[in-house]
């Protein structure tokens, strides 16, 4: 009996999305062993495979986060999402109390071995409390403007706590994820135009009130200005974008890796990947993305087909959370926005990002999953009405 419910459990996982997720995740490996590799072999006392072994023992632990959370009901999440935004804020105080510094930004918080990147556990939790409130409070959305307010205020503590880490980048992808779930809910246009524009307003402030944020921005305009100072990191990014050209240098080629282009395993491995396989390459690599996110899309659609609305703006959340990171982690790179430290989901070195993407797909799958047992009850229920 138990092989037969684990061969129907089997049948009605999105293949299409775990297929993309996978080539993503190997895309991410065997980038890690090709750009990690000549940093590691001078910064950790010749131990040149150290973010290799590093990265693959976060893939195997994100691989089973993300299968164990397709074993948790949808129910959980909604039941709970008021209680993982308490965490989210508990979180983000902790860490700008006992958080680590590394390179002025206190983002770390650090239990014996293991090291939690809060700002990447908050991106999933504010997701599942939106979508909650957007099922309690979809007619307040839909009519006043307090329905619309009120999460907002609830996103504007959360920005004000990242930013003071400082992670302007995870701000602004909140914020604009959050926005987006709200407009797909129901909220007016104009109050979504609007808030688009005080937003903007209230990050571009932000952008400026630091003098190390307004020089990003002075870099991003004109990195060729100061090539050898701040504009290095964002000019060595771009050579490397030049030298893939169509086709691309070959796997293992590229030269902006050789201590040109700084830690190029993590923020900027998109840059490398360009140099390596070019504009082919860059090219395939963006259409997987984007797969992700029409399949997310359509599982939405589909959970909302069924009348599952805490399950189709989950969805919608995680899909437009992950494709937003990409676009900005890729933007940066290729000099189309300013610098942010956002890593490139299921490709950059980086342990959290990794077991927090993969739980998020988890979630999608099991979204899916229900919506497929829920639709041939659904039939069978009118069927049998007629």
């Amino acid at each position: 009996m138990s092989n037969t419910l684990t061969a129907n459990f089997a049948q009605t996982l999105d293949s299409k999305l775990i297929a993309i997720v996978f080539t993503l995740l190997a895309v991410g490996g065997v980038m890690i062993v090709s750009t990690s590799i000549p940093f590691a072999d001078k910064s950790m006392s010749g131990n040149a495979f150290y973010f290799v072994q590093r990265h693959f023992i976060y893939l195997l632990v994100a691989i089973a986060a993300g299968f164990v959370t397709l074993g948790i009901k949808i129910e959980f999440w909604q039941k709970h999402g008021p209680w993982l935004l308490v965490a989210a804020i508990v979180l983000l105080l902790a860490v700008l109390v006992i958080g680590r510094t590394v390179n002025g930004s206190r983002r770390w918080i650090v239990l014996g071995p293991i090291t939690i990147q809060v700002s990447e556990l908050v991106k999933l939790f504010v997701i599942t409390y939106i979508a909650g409130y957007l099922v309690r409070r979809t007619d307040e959305l839909q009519t006043q403007i307090r329905g619309f307010i009120k999460p907002l205020l609830v996103v504007s503590i959360i920005t004000v706590l990242l930013v003071a880490e400082p992670d302007f980048g995870a701000a602004a992808v909140i914020c604009a994820t959050t926005m987006t779930m709200l407009f797909l809910a129901g909220a007016k246009l104009w109050q979504f135009l609007m808030l688009s524009v005080c937003v903007g307003i209230a990050l571009f402030g932000v952008a400026i009130s630091q003098p190390y944020r307004y020089e990003r921005l002075l870099v991003f305009l004109d990195p060729w200005k100061d090539p050898f100072g701040s504009g290095y990191q964002l000019t060595q990014s771009l050579i490397a974008y030049g030298r893939g050209e169509w086709f691309g240098e070959g796997l293992g080629n590229s030269i902006q890796k050789l201590s040109y282009l700084p830690e190029a395993h993590t923020d900027f491995v998109f840059a490398v990947f360009a140099e390596e396989f070019g504009f082919v390459g860059v090219a395939l690599v963006i259409a997987l993305f984007l797969m992700l996110f029409i399949r997310g899309m359509k599982i939405a659609r589909n959970a909302l087909k069924q009348q599952n609305a805490y399950a189709a703006y989950l969805s919608y959340g995680i899909s437009i959370w992950l494709i937003l990171q990409a676009i900005v982690n890729i933007g940066v790179s290729s000099g189309a926005l300013p610098t942010k430290g956002l890593t490139l989901p299921f490709i950059s070195y980086g342990g959290n990002s990794l077991v927090v993407c993969c739980v998020a797909i988890g979630i999608l799958l099991r979204v899916n999953y229900e919506c497929s047992q829920a639709s041939p009850k659904k039939k069978k229920k009118e069927k049998s009405d007629e």
